[in-house]
């Protein structure tokens, strides 16, 4: 049932669900965007997870400026049904007009959410590139998005969803739910 990125093994907890160490698929994912950082690039994370993803990036690389974090919720095709939502606005606090740009989430489903948020980025200016980087990549496409770097791909039934935890300490852990 799951597809992973090399050394990292899907555990099965006493229920049999999937538990999936967050933690190490972390450290996969720095060492991809450590591989992949140029002179011009820049963080992005989308709220909340991928905020998390970059602001501890960010840090643990010593990158120079901050981090970005994005926000879907302008461009979403579900907005006259969700409305606005409580989470933080879009911070860019650098120029975005030719920076290359690291797009961080949690977890990749549909693509709904990335395409919101490529929108949202195109509001504030013309990247000379954006790479999308994920923890998780679950399938189940409704649009043509892929993620450059996925440290796990797993398949999940439809009515579970699998959300990015993040612990007063720092430390991440996914909780699997069935919705």
């Amino acid at each position: 049932m799951s597809d992973l990125h090399p050394g990292m093994a899907p555990a099965a907890g006493a229920s049999g669900q999937l538990v999936l160490d967050a933690e190490a698929l972390y450290q996969e994912l720095l060492r991809w965007v450590r591989a992949t950082l140029g002179a011009n690039t820049r963080l992005v994370g989308i709220t909340s997870g991928g905020a998390w993803l970059a602001q501890r990036l960010q840090a643990e690389l010593a990158l120079a400026g901050q981090h970005g974090e994005i926000s879907s919720t302008m461009h979403r095709d579900d907005f006259a049904q969700r409305g606005l939502s409580a989470r933080r606005p879009t911070q860019l606090p650098f120029e975005v007009d030719g920076a290359e740009i690291i797009l961080l989430d949690d977890v990749l489903y549909t693509g709904r959410t990335i395409r919101a948020v490529v929108n949202e980025l195109f509001d504030f200016g013309r990247p000379a590139a954006v790479r999308l980087a994920v923890l998780v990549d679950r399938g189940g496409r409704e649009l043509p998005i892929e993620a450059g770097f996925a440290a796990a791909r797993v398949t999940l039934a439809g009515n579970q969803s699998l959300a990015l935890e993040r612990a007063a300490d720092g430390v991440f852990s996914f909780h699997v739910e069935t919705v």
